[in-house]
């Protein structure tokens, strides 16, 4: 799987999702973490890239989408880098089997 990470989430999420076995690029690494929201969306489906954001603007966008990227969604407040990779870590693998059956939203939530 590939994975683009939004820019409210660290660049070791990036990382991270790589030492797993997935592809995993954060948007600072293609100098799109100014960019505005259509610009990361595009940059996913153009890709096939599967976007991990904390935005809700981005849920909205795929809800009004007639051709949506697939979208995790992270639901969890203000913490260290450390904090929440421990809190994804725990959650990913049932993140990732959801995705392989076919699930385009996934939320995860506190």
């Amino acid at each position: 799987m590939n994975f683009l990470i939004d820019a409210q989430l660290p660049p070791a999420l990036a990382r991270w999702i790589l030492s797993q076995g997935h592809e995993a690029t954060h948007v600072s690494e293609l100098s799109l973490q100014t960019a505005d929201d259509p610009a990361i969306w595009d940059h996913a489906q153009n890709k096939r890239a599967i976007i991990v954001s904390k935005d809700e603007d981005f849920v909205d966008r795929w809800l009004l989408s007639n051709k949506p990227v697939p979208l995790v969604w992270i639901r969890k407040g203000n913490c260290s880098n450390r904090a929440l990779l421990e809190w994804i870590e725990l959650l990913w693998p049932e993140t990732l089997k959801r995705l392989e059956q076919g699930e385009q939203l996934i939320e995860i939530r506190a």
